[in-house]
């Protein structure tokens, strides 16, 4: 076994009104994992990821980094795309590498190569106004692949889009993810679209926020949607059901 990319170990995080969002996490993340957190809401899912980019700090506990300048390679995509409305596509995308002092001629090539990976290509002199859901999520994916990031944190990214959008840009991501062997933690309230992306699924409980199951998917990749249906596919569904269940105090028949 490869060794743990980042370790969080026995995190702790309580807010200044006294919310216990964590408490007594551990969780070992290894490089090039496909790891989904689910649970309900307010357990704490988002506030892992924010740990782990450094935006906050446990109250207790330590986040072990294996190279601490991995922290620096990481992208984080939200659920909300976030783009600049008076921006094209291609200014959205060009953002952080203009933050760092790039310049859009300098770096233009590889702003293509990115719209063209996110199958963006004829939308370059869009304004977000002028895309869909799925299209403004492109963007945001992309403007997130622009940094050329080893590590990506994914909060909730396809939650506001439709079924058959969702359904798409996880098989999208998932050809990305084989590609580029990136280390993905995802967010997610979809039980099914945990099962059908991750290598790993981490389910959690709310008041305090801990880690309840920890389900390894050991299904092959890359993944059709034939495995959607199978058995195997239910099989893991109902284990994760079960597990959130249980600390609900439901029975799952």
């Amino acid at each position: 076994m490869p060794a743990s990319l980042l370790s969080l170990k026995d995190i702790d995080k309580v807010y200044q009104n006294g919310t216990v969002a964590l408490q007594g996490l551990n969780l070992d993340v290894k490089p090039g994992e496909f790891i989904s957190l689910v649970g309900p809401s307010g357990c704490g899912k988002s506030t892992v990821l924010r740990l782990v980019a450094g935006l906050g700090a446990p109250t207790g506990g330590i986040i072990d980094w294996q190279d601490p300048s991995q922290q620096r390679h990481l992208a984080f995509v939200f659920q909300d795309p976030a783009l600049m409305p008076w921006a094209s596509v291609v200014d959205n995308i060009h953002l952080p590498l203009k933050l760092k002092g790039q310049s859009l001629r300098s770096v233009r090539a590889s702003i293509q190569e990115t719209i063209n990976t996110v199958d963006l290509c004829g939308c370059e002199h869009r304004y977000p106004r002028q895309l869909s859901g799925g299209m403004k999520m492109r963007v945001s994916i992309a403007r997130a692949l622009i940094t050329k990031p080893q590590i990506l944190l994914m909060d909730e990214p396809f939650g506001a889009l439709d079924e058959m959008t969702r359904s798409r840009l996880n098989s999208d991501l998932l050809h990305l993810w084989e590609a580029k062997h990136w280390t993905v933690l995802f967010v997610t309230h979809n039980i099914y679209e945990a099962v059908y992306l991750s290598t790993r699924v981490i389910v959690m409980a709310a008041c305090p926020g801990r880690i309840v199951a920890d389900i390894p998917i050991e299904a092959a990749y890359p993944r059709t949607d034939s495995f959607r249906t199978s058995s195997q596919f239910n099989h893991y569904c109902r284990e994760i059901m079960a597990a959130l269940s249980q600390e609900e105090g439901v029975s799952v028949g």
